[in-house]
């Protein structure tokens, strides 16, 4: 449901005209900021030489975004379009801290973009968010003058109908839809509903809505459902998945065997046999050397 930001005045006759400024009753303003990613469109950077480059880095689109110098934003921002290869697009992305529940107004500045002139029709576009009491928006650029001419504090609110709700801006023009408005400084702030609210969870799910078509949400989906058909209390079961360890056991039986068998070679051995096995090598190195060759003779400084 689209709300308004500020009081309403509601004009009362009370024996003469009185004005009384009357709050809307969930219109009060949201305060606290929410992360819209890529809000500035400053990534992907177009390189100096180009005016646009394609993608449109945190967000859903088949377009991209356009360079400092041809936004000509009065804060020097890029800009994301609404129209790329001859045709209207759309541009989405979800507002990952919002639970569901929070009242948010999203703001945004808007341009016409200089490649349509006072010949053309203001640039036409829509902006929606998932939940079927949110009321789309409709909104139209300043007046085209082949040059900038933006419009600064674009404003929507709505009531978020599921975590991460997905905002999407759309192209609804009908003449030259190739030059669809500029859009940036995408921006949100909120009230969010209180932590275990019965109509919210008590944190964002990365897998609500379309996230969870994701490679890895579906690799958790599907975690989650073995699990439940094969919880770990079920021996059979675990049994069917990784195997009785008949192998490994096996490999186990082997090792203690091994040990076991080491342990019975006998060590012990007469002295005098172990240094009749120790002197081979070096009586054998020593047998040619004659007693003038050396002024000790080997017997006297070793033992064989």
């Amino acid at each position: 449901m689209l709300r308004t930001q500020r009081a309403r005045l509601l004009i009362a006759a009370l024996g003469g005209a009185v004005a009384v400024a009357a709050p809307v009753p969930a219109g009060a303003e949201d305060t606290e900021p929410a992360v819209v990613v890529n809000g500035t469109f400053s990534s992907p950077t177009v390189p100096a030489e180009k005016t646009f480059s394609a993608g449109v880095d945190g967000w859903t689109s088949t377009g991209g975004v356009a360079s400092t110098t041809r936004a000509a934003h009065p804060q020097g921002f890029q800009a994301a379009t609404l129209g790329w290869n001859g045709g209207g697009i759309s541009l989405s992305t979800r507002l990952r801290g919002v639970r569901k529940g929070a009242t948010v107004t999203l703001s945004w500045d808007d341009n016409p973009d200089i490649c349509v002139t006072s010949g053309n029709a203001k640039r036409a576009y829509t902006t929606t968010v998932s939940g079927d009491t949110n009321t789309p928006g409709s909104f139209t650029t300043n007046t085209p003058t082949g040059k900038a001419n933006w419009f600064l504090g674009r404003t929507y609110s709505f009531t978020a109908a599921e975590d991460a709700p997905q905002v999407t801006f759309t192209s609804a023009d009908t003449d030259k839809p190739s030059c669809g408005a500029l859009i940036t400084n995408v921006a949100a702030k909120q009230t969010a509903p209180p932590l275990g609210s019965p109509q919210s969870s008590a944190s964002s799910d990365p897998c609500a809505g379309d996230g969870a078509s994701s490679p890895q949400c579906k690799d958790v989906a599907a975690g989650k459902d073995q699990i439940s058909k094969c919880p770990p209390t079920d021996r059979d079961c675990l049994a069917g998945v990784a195997g009785k360890g008949d192998k490994e056991n096996a490999g186990i039986d082997k090792e203690t065997q091994a040990v076991e068998d080491f342990g019975k070679v006998p060590r012990d051995q007469d002295p005098n046999t172990a240094a009749s096995d120790l002197c081979t090598l070096p009586n054998a190195l020593t047998s040619a050397v004659q007693p003038g060759d050396a002024v000790v003779p080997p017997s006297d400084w070793w033992f064989c």
